[in-house]
């Protein structure tokens, strides 16, 4: 059975975090709440981590995850960033928003889009996911918490628990969580492209 840590959603407990990062550390599979909807994260480089979070999701190597970065500056470790890029990401960062990007070298080859040499990135505005990212000092991959043969994220910590506890390793309680995922914007071209509407507002995109 999973661990439950209840954190306060603006002022998580340090010593929970720590304790969340140290299971991260160890190739856990977490339930973490996010400014969109409920995510499965692991650690980036943990490929039996992140083979558990496919099969939970029920999605194969074809389903792209999202690596979830603290800031600009991690972000564009793993992602090629031009001037424009880095000044549209500087105006919708942080946020409830995917950006498509080409890869870097630092993100592993069983990630990137098959045939385009991307990756999906993110930096999220929420005080649990930005204090557990600093605790544990690198991007975590995340997938939204859609169980397999469902359509919408489960919104309720407790409701993990009971559906999934005996398969994820923490889940991190700070209220409930909305059903809409991030919107995801395409950076690859020459202009961004919205592939999906989310919970980010895209009104002032123009």
């Amino acid at each position: 059975m999973s661990q439950l840590f209840e954190l306060h959603p603006t002022h998580p407990q340090k010593r929970l975090i720590d304790q969340a990062a140290a299971i991260l550390a160890r190739g856990g599979l977490v339930v973490l709440p996010t400014d969109a909807c409920y995510v499965l994260a692991c650690q980036l480089d943990d490929k039996s981590a992140v083979d558990r979070l496919r099969a939970l999701r029920g999605i194969d190597d074809r389903h792209l995850l999202t690596l979830m970065c603290s800031d600009l500056k991690a972000l564009s470790t793993y992602a090629k960033v031009d001037n424009w890029q880095f000044r549209f990401l500087r105006d919708w960062t942080p946020g409830a928003y995917t950006f498509i990007l080409p890869a870097t070298k630092e993100v592993p080859r069983r990630l990137w889009h098959p045939s385009r040499k991307t990756v999906g990135l993110r930096v999220p505005d929420h005080p649990v996911v930005t204090e557990l990212l600093a605790a544990h000092g690198h991007p975590v991959l995340t997938s939204s918490l859609i169980l397999s043969g469902q359509t919408e994220p489960l919104t309720d910590a407790h409701e993990a628990v009971a559906q999934i506890g005996k398969r994820v390793d923490l889940v991190i309680d700070a209220g409930a969580q909305g059903l809409e995922p991030t919107t995801v914007i395409d950076l690859t071209g020459e202009t961004p492209e919205i592939v999906r509407v989310g919970r980010g507002p895209v009104d002032r995109m123009g």
